[in-house]
């Protein structure tokens, strides 16, 4: 699906639930990771993560699409379009849109999965840290033996 196609679905969607027109674009940002989508208030276009769309489908790109079409309607009348204010949430309800989208991965830190070994050289104890450390100024904690990288 390219850009010119999702802008024209968000139209058809716009038109069909929300009965208002979508005068803005839509497109789609493999930069999004953790959020199937977002409403940017200074330019009004809707991004939406294509990955969402490959792994769980239409149905999901279209929920998506009217949760972020509540934000840019009621951005646009003046209304409150937070995910706190009580019309944000009573138009998510009589549209049917869902509150939240489906996971699309862990909201870990990159890189967080590069762990350091080092060992004591004497009593043979593993230690893991997170962040490169110079073994030679630290010594174990059971037997003071020296530590070696791993």
């Amino acid at each position: 699906m390219t850009n010119e196609e999702l802008t024209g679905l968000i139209k058809e969607i716009s038109l069909a639930i929300f009965h208002k027109s979508f005068r803005h674009e839509g497109l789609f940002n493999s930069r999004l990771r953790t959020t199937g989508g977002r409403y940017l208030l200074r330019s009004h276009n809707i991004e939406i993560n294509p990955s969402s769309y490959e792994k769980f489908g239409y149905v999901e790109l279209e929920g998506i699409i009217k949760h972020e079409l509540c934000h840019y309607h009621l951005h646009i009348e003046g209304r409150g379009y937070k995910h706190r204010d009580r019309d944000f949430r009573e138009l998510l309800e009589e549209t049917g849109a869902p509150r939240f989208c489906s996971m699309l991965e862990n909201k870990t830190k990159r890189g967080s999965a590069k762990s350091y070994v080092y060992q004591c050289v004497a009593c043979k104890t593993n230690y893991t840290r997170k962040i490169r450390m110079n073994a030679e100024r630290y010594r174990c904690g059971r037997c003071s033996g020296k530590l070696a990288a791993q």
